[in-house]
């Protein structure tokens, strides 16, 4: 919960685990690329919600109630995090490593939907809110049930 309060607090949208979060999103462009310059540009988000799905389905394989929370509430800290790049995907205002091409900017203008930016942006933040919430609500519900 503190985590969430802290989320809201920050102004810039750059939350901790947004470090973290940057390093799979960089090597996913590495990966992804290796298929072509469209799956590079897609890749960085790809791997960015793929890292946390991947470890969720390990944890939940093993049964660990507490890692598939912190997975599930990870994804959508993602979501909070892809949705402030897309905002600026018309704007190009966020500083970027290395100075390189903005993604979004590139993904939204192929498919010819850079006016939607500020929409499709409010959507996944909503979602990664919604996200985390509901991981936070489904965690304390199993841990009440299991106390029982």
């Amino acid at each position: 919960m503190a985590f969430c309060i802290y989320a809201l607090a920050t102004q810039d949208g750059f939350l901790f685990l947004d470090h973290v979060n940057l390093t799979f999103h960089e090597f996913g462009h590495i990966f992804f690329g290796l298929f072509g310059s469209i799956a590079g540009v897609w890749g960085g988000t790809l791997m960015q919600l793929g890292i946390p799905l991947v470890i969720l389905v390990y944890f939940f394989m093993k049964k660990d109630h507490a890692g598939v929370f912190f997975c599930s509430f990870w994804f959508g800290e993602n979501l909070l995090n892809i949705a402030v790049y897309v905002n600026d995907a018309r704007t190009l205002v966020l500083s970027l490593v290395g100075g390189g091409e903005h993604d979004w900017n590139i993904i939204l203008g192929k498919l010819d939907m850079l006016r939607y930016d500020h929409y499709i942006a409010a959507v996944l933040k909503v979602l990664g809110w919604g996200n985390m919430l509901a991981s936070i609500v489904w965690f304390l519900v199993i841990g009440v049930s299991e106390r029982k």
